[in-house]
């Protein structure tokens, strides 16, 4: 299924995978909270290197931080260089629009860790 998110056609597939098997909300209902709080979270990420937070088993499976933007990226989302404490380089991405925030929903991602 594709939404249209602000003028972006964005695919998410799979959307009736269940995310919450306690209430039974599915990866569309997630994507639909997003949007409707888009305004807030677009404001909270906005131009701020993000790492994911991904459950793509839904939240009672394992979940991972995806710190590195995918390699499947589209160019209309930004990122930015940073440095871990290692000292290695990695590109994050920066949300500034609610398309980005619903791309990431599409991959598992619930949580958005952005930097201060």
């Amino acid at each position: 299924m594709e939404l249209d998110v602000g003028g972006r056609a964005v695919r998410l597939s799979n959307p009736d995978k269940v995310y919450f098997p306690e209430k039974g909300y599915t990866k569309r209902d997630v994507a639909e909270y997003f949007l409707a709080v888009g305004p807030g979270i677009t404001r909270a990420l906005n131009h701020r290197p993000t790492t994911l937070q991904r459950f793509v088993d839904g939240v009672e499976g394992d979940f991972f931080y995806q710190k590195r933007a995918p390699k499947n990226l589209p160019e209309w989302i930004p990122t930015a260089r940073i440095a871990f404490p290692s000292g290695r380089p990695a590109d994050e991405i920066c949300p500034t629009e609610l398309a980005a925030v619903i791309w990431a929903a599409n991959l598992g991602t619930l949580t958005f860790h952005p930097w201060p």
